[in-house]
């Protein structure tokens, strides 16, 4: 049988692609090398954070946005300056998606019946001049729901779409090559995988019983990145982040490796950007991991100290949530691939979250007392569960006991007790003012003038020292895998460009495999809610032209 299009990966992108076509009458096939239940990809996992400017919520919180100031933001922190070649697609993508978050995106995601936590979020908050990187305002809007919240209208759209005889879905087939004919793609074939029982996120197997082939107009890679492909991270990595670390935890799934971009670029397709992508700095060892190596992801609020790996304090603009590839940067620097915070009780309480759908079981059930329950004194139930359970954390109620737990956890005796203890009385003195020359003090003050952050998310102004605030914490942060920002190079349409800088007739790609857009819409570095809801608009950017198309 022959498809009008068939698309590469059941995640989000993939499935935003499918229900513009089906909208449009396309017959259309979706093939996955995992199982149906892990419909969704990545966007599951996600704490569903969407990058939206001059909302209803942010009006509501006073939060004065605009497309003008959006695009600034964009322009600061994405730091084009391939314009003649690699970024050339990726500018056009970034007006066109900024553009969309400031206009129909909203109303368009309310139509799927999607719904947002009343406090808007504020990440990536730069840390330098109003042209430079970060987010000018909070634009970090939390579906309720959390990542299975956003996939779920359109998994469920798919499915009665499947039911209706508009898609063929076909799971445990993997693509291994591209068919061809006459300069066009036609189709896609490769290996039928053994049949798996693996739950949502664990690894599958990769034996093979069976090949396919199966042919479309048009095809659309929605593949994901590379994320869990360590040494193919490690290849890819720019010289400016420093040595590539030894040690990573993975914040994806094992099937985020990125075979799609070498076969795709094997019949022409061009990857750009390789050396761009998104990795964090504050990744935990899972205590209760469901993927190999897997790394969950601190939301920290400004107030942790931040050391390196010897316990010197990091400068500005390497705080907690404001420049993350900066201090990405400077860890890797040192020589060393971690990093600490420490912190007291009652900024853990208040400031730490942690990304993932499993982490947040209170926006993802949609439970209103349970979300309640965060203003209550005391962690979340994850992050008590991390502090009783994961590896990554020492608690104390003495400073010394406290160096000497960092020291024996790292394994050396790099922290000098005296050099911390300077370098935390010396930031405690600057508490006896609401005015200060310690820029990170300024910015906790600061962010307590938004009222959001200020009822959920910034503990209140106390010194690290004063014993009423202890326990003291330390967390050591790992380098944690994320996101691939440079990807297969695409028009405004998802059409995959050739070397030649020429559409490749059939071919087309949507989400992470094309950089969320133009082969890296972010440029050097993301605002945040901008991954998710890049799968979102370039999926329904490629749905919509195929849809229109007379195939």
């Amino acid at each position: 049988m022959k498809y009008d299009v068939a698309i590469v990966g059941a995640g989000l992108a993939g499935l935003v692609a499918a229900c513009e076509l089906v909208d449009a009458k396309k017959k259309v096939l979706i093939v996955d090398q995992e199982s149906e239940n892990s419909m969704g990809g990545q966007a599951f996992w996600s704490f569903g954070g969407l990058f939206l400017v001059d909302s209803p919520e942010q009006r509501r919180l006073g939060i004065k946005d605009s497309k003008e100031l959006a695009w600034q933001d964009w322009l600061g922190t994405a730091g084009f300056d391939r314009l003649d070649d690699e970024d050339s697609w990726a500018m056009k993508w970034a007006k066109a998606y900024v553009d969309f978050a400031a206009g129909e995106k909203y109303a368009w995601l309310k139509s799927f019946g999607i719904k947002f936590f009343p406090v808007v979020g504020w990440a990536e908050r730069g840390g330098s001049l109003a042209g430079g990187h970060g987010n000018s305002v909070p634009r970090f809007h939390i579906v309720w729901g959390t990542g299975p919240g956003i996939i779920k209208p359109f998994v469920d759209k798919v499915k009665k779409a499947m039911e209706a005889g508009f898609i063929d879905f076909k799971p445990r087939h993997r693509v291994d090559e591209f068919m061809r004919q006459d300069g066009r793609i036609t189709g896609i074939s490769g290996t039928v995988l053994a049949e798996s029982f693996a739950q949502r996120g664990e690894k599958s197997s990769r034996i093979g019983v069976g090949e396919f082939t199966y042919f479309a107009d048009a095809v659309v890679v929605a593949s994901g990145g590379i994320g869990a492909n360590l040494d193919l991270v490690r290849k890819n990595w720019p010289e400016r982040l420093g040595t590539p670390p030894n040690n990573m935890v993975s914040g994806v799934p094992a099937y985020v490796d990125g075979r799609m971009l070498e076969i795709a670029e094997d019949i022409g397709g061009r990857v750009v950007n390789r050396d761009r992508m998104w990795h964090y700095t504050e990744g935990l060892k899972n205590w209760d991991p469901i993927w190999p190596n897997h790394g969950i992801r601190i939301l920290p609020g400004p107030s942790s100290l931040w050391f390196d790996a010897e316990g010197n304090r990091f400068e500005t603009p390497n705080f907690p949530g404001f420049d993350t590839l900066s201090t990405l940067e400077a860890i890797q620097k040192t020589g060393y691939d971690y990093s600490w915070f420490i912190l007291t009780e009652k900024i853990i309480e208040k400031e730490f979250a942690l990304s993932g759908s499993e982490q947040n079981p209170d926006l993802t059930n949609k439970s209103i007392r349970q979300v309640l329950k965060r203003v209550l004194p005391g962690p979340p139930a994850p992050i008590q569960a991390f502090k009783e359970h994961g590896e990554d954390f020492v608690i104390a109620h003495d400073l010394k006991e406290l160096v000497h737990g960092m020291n024996k956890l790292a394994g050396n005796e790099l922290l000098d007790f005296m050099k911390i203890k300077e370098q935390i009385l010396a930031r405690d003195r600057e508490m006896d003012n609401k005015f200060t020359k310690d820029l990170q003090v300024t910015a906790i003050h600061g962010a307590r003038n938004y009222i959001g952050d200020k009822i959920v998310r910034v503990a209140k102004p106390h010194k690290i020292l004063d014993t009423k605030n202890w326990p003291l914490i330390a967390v050591r942060l790992n380098i944690l895998t994320r996101k691939t920002l440079g990807g297969l190079q695409t028009n405004l349409d998802g059409a995959v460009l050739g070397v030649d800088g020429e559409p490749i007739p059939g071919l087309f790609a949507a989400g992470e495999v094309s950089g969320f857009g133009g082969g890296g819409v972010h440029g050097y570095r993301a605002l945040e809610g901008t991954f998710v809801g890049g799968c979102l608009f370039s999926g329904r950017q490629v749905g919509r032209y195929l849809g229109r198309k007379n195939l």
